[in-house]
């Protein structure tokens, strides 16, 4: 006999339809509901008694759904909250779920979709309980890593969608996988797709399936991806990099929860949790129309920045140190040990490529290396990358400081023109400067 405590939850609603459909409901799940018709009847229930989960209309006589979702956050945040919302009410579930909602239902509520969120919100572990996992597999000491991991552990508790900026190589995939594996989707299928890999002939078949003979080479049925990753997270790398007429269907897509495959009569419903990437400024690329704002806002909901190595230099040792063991371990052989130069002009170097950059580098280094050492030279460092902190000029060979200044400025810029693939807009904020100076720098450094 089974006597371990009903888990309960906690419907804020003031419709007495609607509050005894979620009632009925709920119960035929074995769970016990105890129902509040306003803000402060809920703020009182939640002070006397402990909830698993709390459903919340947005609007309520006293206020708002997003209030009580914030008064949540702040005193009960072992509690997922799921805010119900008119239908069409985009804007205000957004809203709800950059607050820390963990996921909404639109008006009329669906009873399969209801059941599914509610079962995914019981499912979620402890906050905090996951960063030992989180820190197993993201290696890192500095204070961003330390920030990072915090918000993978809160995110992990949301159903929101996320977008992973950051450059090329500091490891969005890694956090991606860590959102997934901490959360209520962790059992089901992460599917990692990179959109700039994908033909544009072939994208709508990859993303949605075919049927057998909807087009020439069709010869049997195919799932896509949407469907492979049904119950779990589809990661959308490189997102910009879609044409727009895709970025039309993934829309639709993610707003009606469903997809048709090509040749296809109906609609698959499709539960899948959207978390995306690029290392493209997606600002600038809505800007200059090259990616839909509706999109954008769709999938923009959370921005998770990943910080690129340059930013988290303490974290260099311990993560050559690691790279080494595991290098080691697949040759069988000890560990290449570095020299102390070596480490520091790995500390001094600008790592465009960030974490892959310095993988690649110490694999090849620890093969060429003589005596299981590896000096500086073995590093074959891009001498355009090394001593990003430019370090005090030798002033005997300064013949005019102006010019001078001008070849520093024209490099900097240069270089943030090179990583950002010739973005302006991009460039400009990594270099923390307003777009119209750097347009003027660059008409002055005559690079215009």
């Amino acid at each position: 006999m089974n006597t371990s405590p009903r888990q309960k939850i906690l419907i804020v609603d003031d419709e007495p339809d609607i509050r005894e459909l979620l009632e009925i409901t709920l119960g035929r799940m074995k769970l016990d509901t105890f129902s509040a018709r306003n803000l402060a009847e809920a703020q009182a229930l939640l002070a006397r008694d402990t909830f698993d989960l709390c459903l919340t209309d947005m609007r309520l006589p006293d206020g708002t759904g997003l209030a009580l979702v914030q008064h949540i956050q702040q005193r009960y945040a072992q509690v997922p909250v799921a805010m119900i919302t008119a239908y069409g009410s985009l804007e205000t579930a957004i809203n709800a779920l950059k607050a820390g909602a963990f996921d909404f239902l639109t008006k009329p509520v669906d009873l399969t979709r209801l059941r599914e969120l509610v079962i995914s919100a019981l499912s979620l572990p402890a906050p905090g309980g996951t960063s030992s996992g989180i820190d197993r597999r993201l290696l890192g000491d500095s204070l961003p890593m330390r920030n990072l991991r915090k918000q993978i552990d809160k995110l992990a508790r949301s159903q929101a969608p996320v977008y992973i900026s950051g450059e090329s190589g500091s490891g969005k995939e890694l956090v991606a996988r860590l959102i997934h594996d901490q959360g209520p989707r962790a059992s089901r299928p992460f599917v990692p797709v990179n959109c700039g890999a994908i033909p544009s002939e072939l994208m709508e078949s990859e993303f949605f399936g075919h049927r057998k003979g909807s087009f020439s080479g069709a010869i049997e049925d195919k799932p896509g991806l949407f469907q492979a990753a049904h119950g779990g997270t589809l990661f959308l790398d490189e997102v910009a990099d879609l044409p727009l007429a895709m970025q039309v269907k993934l829309l639709r897509a993610i707003q009606e929860k469903a997809v048709r495959s090509i040749g296809g009569q109906q609609e698959t419903v499709v539960d899948v949790r959207i978390l995306c990437a690029t290392h493209k400024d997606l600002d600038a690329e809505v800007a200059a129309e090259r990616f839909r704002q509706d999109l954008y806002y769709r999938l923009n909901v959370i921005e998770l920045r990943v910080p690129s190595l340059r930013e988290r230099r303490d974290d260099i040792e311990l993560l050559t140190n690691n790279m080494l063991k595991r290098l080691a371990a697949s040759t069988g052989q000890p560990p290449a040990k570095l020299h102390p130069q070596a480490l520091e002009a790995l500390k001094n170097y600008r790592f465009p490529g960030n974490v892959r950059e310095l993988e690649n580098m110490l694999e090849r280094a620890h093969t060429l290396c003589e005596n299981k050492q590896i000096e500086a030279s073995d590093l074959r460092l891009a001498e355009g990358n090394c001593n990003p902190d430019g370090g005090v000029p030798d002033l005997t060979q300064i013949d005019n400081l102006e010019a001078y200044l001008e070849n520093v400025e024209r490099k900097l810029i240069l270089q943030a023109l090179e990583e950002t693939r010739w973005n302006r807009t991009a460039a400009a904020q990594r270099l923390n400067l307003s777009f119209r100076s750097m347009r003027y720098r660059l008409k002055k450094l005559g690079l215009d």
